[in-house]
């Protein structure tokens, strides 16, 4: 790890800092997190304040990331490394104003602050010291003079709301303007609650009178209590829509939920002309439901007999159903044949699992030949496009 740490990767630096400390090698690791040059990076600041963090300096931490709070992402890391840290008060003496510059920012010129963040921290760090009712007042004020940043202030607002079982007030947001954002809140609020017919009046209110489609509410409420079925039914007439087909995402709540064989008969029940349309999702969902309910020799043959398919992507593929169905020396000789992107890895990760990790170390290119490969496969389309002219 030292070569890659010494170049100032900072995956590596951080880990390479982490290893010293287990270590008992505290001054070292800080040594090694410490951010290079005059503008480190975000990312920097938040490894070395992590590490002083770990090595207890955590005043030290805070005093170190204040001058760069102003950089985008600064003010999150300030707060996550200092949660559970008994630091609460000094924290908010920073992001108050902060927070307050960005009101009096959007205020004056109607625009999103590069400070925007700061609004939610406040509230954030205010729940998090106790003081609830005031960082509820703070969001709902913000939320009242729509100072928004790319992050809807509703959500915070709303997601406050439920986590302390503010159920009226949710149903305050929930109307006018707010509906859309305080709706999934409000009736995750309700099922909490134990009143989920009122939820799923809620839901099925706002799909009916929404100025878009939003049948995909209803479709995630079924199948969060367990009714499949209805939820399938429900979006049975849209499946094949070329523009709002809420399939994939029924196929992905029917498999999270393990029920991959009405997934996938789901998908057979599919036209040829959705399936040509749909592009290549659905042939690769199939294949891969079909490893997981223990059909991989079938699937591999549909995949031999669909020609057309990218050599990389097959022989990926077929070496994963063939490792599904306990064939892992056949499938790691069909990943030798292809020394190439993602046939690399695949093979790397199941030698791994034969419990052979020096081999699949030495399967994985030096960080020459990736970028060798990197700058190839960039390359590759511009020398194409040029081709084209003539």
């Amino acid at each position: 790890m030292e070569p890659f740490a010494r170049t100032g990767w900072l995956p590596a630096v951080a880990a390479g800092a982490d290893v010293l400390l287990a270590g008992g090698r505290a001054e070292q690791a800080l040594t090694l997190a410490y951010p290079a040059g005059e503008t480190p990076s975000v990312r920097a600041c938040e490894i070395y304040a992590g590490m002083l963090v770990k090595c207890g300096r955590v005043d030290d931490a805070i005093s170190f990331l204040e001058p760069h709070l102003r950089q985008p992402g600064a003010l999150r890391c300030l707060v996550d490394l200092t949660e559970g840290q008994g630091r609460d008060a000094r924290v908010l003496d920073l992001v108050v104003p902060l927070a307050d510059e960005a009101r009096h920012h959007q205020q004056a010129q109607r625009s999103s602050h590069p400070l925007w963040e700061a609004l939610g921290l406040q509230a954030e760090v205010l729940e998090r010291s106790g003081r609830v009712e005031e960082a509820i007042r703070v969001l709902r004020e913000d939320m009242a003079a729509h100072r928004y940043g790319p992050l809807n202030t509703v959500g915070s607002y709303t997601r406050l709301l439920v986590r302390h079982g503010r159920i009226e007030e949710l149903r305050q947001a929930a109307t006018g303007d707010y509906a859309g954002e305080a709706l999934q809140p409000l009736t995750n609020a309700l099922i909490a609650a134990g009143c989920a017919g009122e939820a799923e009046s809620l839901v099925r209110e706002h799909v009916a009178t929404a100025p878009y489609p939003q049948e995909w509410l209803l479709l995630e409420f079924l199948a969060g209590q367990g009714r499949s079925e209805e939820a399938i039914e429900a979006a049975r007439p849209t499946f094949e829509d070329p523009w709002e087909s809420p399939l994939q995402g029924i196929v992905h709540l029917l498999t999270e939920n393990g029920h991959h064989a009405r997934a996938l008969q789901l998908l057979d029940e599919c036209s040829a002309q959705y399936v040509a349309e749909a592009g290549d999702w659905v042939p690769s969902h199939r294949w891969w439901l079909m490893g997981e309910l223990g059909r991989s020799r079938e699937a591999i043959a549909e995949i031999n007999a669909t020609p057309q398919m990218d050599t990389e992507e097959r022989i990926c593929t077929v070496a994963g159903l063939m490792a599904k169905d306990g064939r892992l020396d056949d499938a790691l000789t069909l990943l030798a044949t292809h020394p190439h992107g993602n046939a690399i890895t695949d093979r790397a990760k199941l030698l791994a699992r034969r419990n052979r990790p020096a081999e699949a170390l030495d399967a994985l290119p030096s960080v020459a030949a990736q970028r060798a490969e990197h700058e190839h496969r960039r390359g590759a389309p511009q020398e194409l496009g040029g081709d084209s002219g003539g």
